[in-house]
């Protein structure tokens, strides 16, 4: 993936090393983050829930400024630059329908982040919090995209910042809202079904970004679209559960199975339409 030199984004907010330092949680605390807020929707009442339920996060502010690695460094730029993609990408389409898109914030933490949708632990994996419009990322992700998922590759670790942009999307078009409204009156299965509807649609607009972007500065390169499939298709809802319950349930899937955030993935990439992205309407998934 070609991103050395690009320009980076300035909506980049560093909370590393200060503020809010985590304790640990209990390991069904970790479980239920890995399975429920891996690039979620919205995680306001895990957040919440878990914050008064045996997970403890205490103040802390620090002395130092944070001494990032180089490893880390580079992924902070590559962060930077794919933030700065995905506002050039939603500029030009907000703006064919006559509207103008705001850029989200994204923030930088460790160990744990204080969000409007409540605490949060690193554990949690990425999450975008609709109540501030941000982005929340702790850069060691990666390496649990790497080592645990087996998704490596910068092109992957575009995509959970591309998914994440997309609920950042479909919050500013209003359709999160519309869902959890109709999920307040929905059984649990109906709320789960509208829940992976949403999540494949922020594939989808993940996809769209790439295509844009490739379109307007040719930043793809051979192996890029099969890593972010590949890291589509190992964060399913099927994989996860089967590595923390040791079996599938459908009924519960939040975000869709592996074969259903491949294809809704690729076809944003291959259409580059956002009308191409409308999983509520579209009969099979």
């Amino acid at each position: 993936m070609r991103w050395r030199g690009e320009e980076e984004s300035s909506n980049v907010e560093d909370r590393r090393g200060g503020g809010i330092s985590g304790r640990h949680i209990g390991i069904g605390g970790v479980v239920l983050g890995l399975v429920a807020l891996y690039f979620t929707k919205d995680p306001t009442l895990l957040l919440q829930s878990l914050s008064g339920s045996g997970g403890t996060v205490d103040p802390q502010q620090s002395a130092q400024p944070y001494q990032e690695s180089t490893t880390e460094a580079d992924d902070r730029h590559l962060v930077q630059v794919v933030l700065r993609d995905t506002e050039r990408a939603w500029d030009a389409i907000f703006a064919q329908s006559g509207k103008q898109y705001e850029h989200p914030t994204l923030v930088l933490f460790n160990d744990a982040v204080e969000s409007a949708c409540g605490q949060a632990q690193s554990a949690m994996g990425p999450f975008y919090c609709p109540g501030d419009r941000k982005v929340y990322i702790d850069l060691s992700f990666y390496d649990e995209l790497q080592n645990r998922f087996g998704a490596p590759g910068e092109f992957a670790r575009a995509y959970v910042i591309a998914h994440e942009v997309g609920h950042h999307v479909q919050n500013l078009l209003g359709l999160s809202a519309k869902v959890q409204h109709l999920q307040e009156s929905s059984n649990e299965v109906k709320a789960n079904a509208l829940s992976v509807r949403l999540e494949l649609q922020a594939d989808c607009y993940a996809g769209v970004w790439a295509h844009y972007t490739d379109q307007s500065r040719h930043f793809l390169e051979s192996g890029d679209i099969e890593a972010g499939l590949n890291a589509a298709s190992a964060i399913g809802d099927d994989r996860l559960q089967k590595q923390a319950r040791g079996q599938v349930v459908p009924d519960s899937f939040t975000h869709g199975s592996s074969a259903q955030r491949v294809r809704w993935f690729k076809r944003g990439i291959d259409s580059g339409d956002v009308k191409q992205c409308d999983t509520f309407k579209a009969g099979q998934l």
